[in-house]
């Protein structure tokens, strides 16, 4: 817990998205023009906002906190990361978090920025540590679906919807975390079959 994860495999994968993210900063507001979630352009025109929407931001704070969030988590969970895998988990989180909103948050008309992602890495991560026995995982676990119930029930913290210059999407928060949760069952019934 808390060791830097220092081999390749485990520092490459958020690094690439790291600079992904930097790289589609760089070039707004064009980037979110064309790859943010736009709900009247899907799913037959722009259907790669799928996953692109996760990668861009509002503003400058947007991405600080989303990339904070990216180093933070390699921190605590970089330990079970390989490059593969990573990205594989964050390609699947993208699409799952922007399909959730599509399906289940019609009123949601915009969206952009990886937090949906980064929850889902989150429990992903929380339930690894359960798996090889670390009881800190127990109190990630739950503390990340009372932080989602409370956003679901009281909405985001004001500050924070100032700092990023939009309202924060909690069900993109919700979508992530049970879609990490989806990627630790699904890897369980598959070593199981």
């Amino acid at each position: 817990m808390l060791k830097f994860p220092i081999k390749n495999q485990q520092f490459v994968g958020p690094i690439c998205i790291a600079v992904i993210c930097i790289v589609l900063w760089i070039i707004e507001p064009l980037s979110s023009e064309y790859l943010a979630l736009v709900r009247s352009e899907l799913p037959r025109t722009h259907w790669w906002q799928f996953i692109t929407a996760n990668f861009v931001h509002t503003n400058t704070n947007h991405l600080l906190l989303n990339l904070a969030g990216v180093l933070l988590l390699w921190v605590v969970h970089g330990e079970y990361y390989k490059i593969s895998n990573y990205l594989f988990n964050s390609l699947v989180l993208s699409f799952w978090v922007t399909f959730g909103i599509y399906i289940f948050s019609p009123t949601l008309s915009w969206y952009a920025g990886l937090s949906g992602v980064l929850h889902g890495l989150f429990v992903y991560g929380a339930c690894k540590d359960i798996q090889h026995k670390i009881k800190f995982g127990w109190l990630l676990f739950v503390g990340i679906w009372v932080k989602i119930g409370y956003e679901q029930l009281f909405g985001a913290d004001q500050m924070i919807s100032d700092l990023i210059a939009a309202n924060v999407a909690v069900d993109a928060h919700l979508y992530g975390a049970l879609g990490g949760l989806s990627l630790v069952l699904m890897r369980i019934r598959l070593k199981q079959g």
